[in-house]
């Protein structure tokens, strides 16, 4: 064994972190850029942001003055005042805080409404907090009956009071009890459709109502009228209550207007804070003896001119990619979606002499608004397919149109098989194969001819 040296050449590409963070800033959506520049505000003393506050926000503020409120916090029970007086230099602000409703708060409102003991309350509100996100009780009752220590009797009458509860279908144990549930809260008495639920909700989803058929002795088109009722029941109660999560809103980052026959970019100045560099900072920097002070306030500065040329080169490079949008899409912003033309990252990041990456960063989770609405900008990159004239000028989605129209309009009994489709479509103009149209059917969630079929 012996040491010794060597000299090697190699190419590689080395990303310094400030190209690191230009990368990452350039493929943040409206709202994560926000979410960053707020977090780098509140850690960067360097950094002023001007936030533009909004009218009404400006006229609460000058109703409730913050110092005026600053009284309320003398008190231990600040947000539990007396209602008797309703004069506004009275009211608390803290009255007006709201929160939204969870299942389980609508749960425990109607248990406290039961005519039953405090111990079987008790024991109904476990079971309620036992529940899953889809409303199911996810645990067994024998867990249930060893953690709180009580009779199964007792167990099973508390799951009842769930179950009775709205909306209907909460405590199931399992898709099955929670459909069985809803059929017996709306009085269905037929023996036929809970043997459906118990041993043919597979055939329902493959639309096998002949199996059914058979199996229960009916007509197959009976089969299927039993199989439109459980359809119409909730497999997950708990849908359309609030769960925690908060509603993040669309930003659109540009609007496409058309102004007197031409069309412009005006980018959304007003969803990003306007940042600057803090005068003091730069006083300390060209004042101060203080070598640390001034490395420290010199780095800070660095980060955040970095910051504010990044956001200003983000915003360039999306303004410049929906430039060449504008001009291969025109027609597209004219007459709507039918005259999209195909249109690929490749195509866009050469017109402009960027890489492809970079062309994908720019549009990744950006929306803009046209006057159809508020649109996501990668919806407008699509592949086509070979019209009469050989060329490749027919988007996908004017094809999914058509197939969609297609299926719209056949006949319930006897639905279009693929191959049909194919044949419509190709002595319209299209140039397309069987297999490209069922792979468009299954993009659009649209079911096989056979599923699709009713008796």
């Amino acid at each position: 064994m012996n040491f010794n040296m060597t000299l090697t050449q190699e190419q590689k590409l080395v990303m310094t972190q400030q190209m690191q963070l230009s990368v990452k800033l350039l493929q943040m959506s409206s709202n994560e850029l926000l979410e960053y520049i707020n977090k780098e505000y509140a850690e960067n003393p360097v950094i002023d942001a001007n936030y533009e506050k909004d009218l009404e926000e400006v006229k609460m503020q000058d109703k409730y003055d913050y110092k005026e409120m600053i009284k309320y916090f003398e008190f231990d029970n600040y947000g539990n005042q007396s209602f008797g007086s309703y004069d506004q230099d009275e009211v608390s602000p803290f009255t007006f805080i709201s929160t939204e409703k969870t299942l389980k708060d609508f749960l425990l409102e109607q248990i406290m409404e039961l005519s039953i003991d405090e111990f079987q309350r008790t024991i109904c509100k476990y079971i309620i907090e036992s529940l899953d996100a889809r409303g199911y009780l996810d645990i067994s009752l024998e867990d249930i009956l060893e953690e709180l220590n009580i009779s199964q009797e007792v167990g099973e009458e508390a799951l009842e009071l769930v179950q009775s509860l709205e909306p209907t279908g909460i405590g199931a144990r399992n898709l099955i009890e929670c459909l069985e549930i809803q059929l017996t809260k709306r009085g269905y008495g037929n023996e036929k459709l809970y043997t459906i639920v118990e041993e043919h909700l597979e055939d329902i989803a493959e639309n096998r109502y002949a199996q059914i058929a058979k199996a229960l002795n009916v007509t197959p088109k009976e089969a299927q009228e039993y199989g439109d009722i459980i359809k119409t029941l909730e497999p997950k109660p708990s849908r359309g209550f609030y769960t925690g999560e908060e509603v993040k809103f669309i930003i659109p980052d540009a609007t496409i207007r058309k102004i007197d026959g031409e069309y412009f970019i005006i980018m959304n100045e007003g969803v990003l804070p306007k940042l600057s560099i803090n005068p003091m900072y730069k006083e300390i920097l060209n004042g101060s003896k203080d070598n640390l002070a001034r490395d420290y306030v010199k780095q800070k500065i660095n980060g955040a001119m970095f910051l504010i040329k990044s956001i200003e080169q983000r915003k360039s490079t999306l303004y410049r990619v929906l430039e060449k949008i504008l001009e291969k899409q025109k027609e597209y912003f004219d007459k709507g979606e039918n005259y999209l033309k195909p249109m690929t990252l490749k195509e866009i990041s050469e017109a402009l002499d960027v890489h492809e990456s970079t062309v994908s960063r720019a549009i990744r989770d950006k929306f803009i608004l046209i006057d159809r609405g508020t649109i996501k900008i990668k919806d407008l990159f699509t592949t086509g397919i070979a019209g009469d004239n050989g060329e490749e000028d027919i988007n996908t989605i004017k094809i999914k149109n058509e197939i969609k129209k297609l299926v719209d309009s056949e006949s319930k009994e006897k639905p279009l098989s693929d191959q049909n489709i194919c044949n419509e479509l190709n002595n319209n103009g299209f140039n397309i194969s069987r297999r490209t149209v069922a792979k468009y059917r299954e993009e659009m969630g649209i079911k096989s001819s056979s599923k699709r079929k009713r008796f």
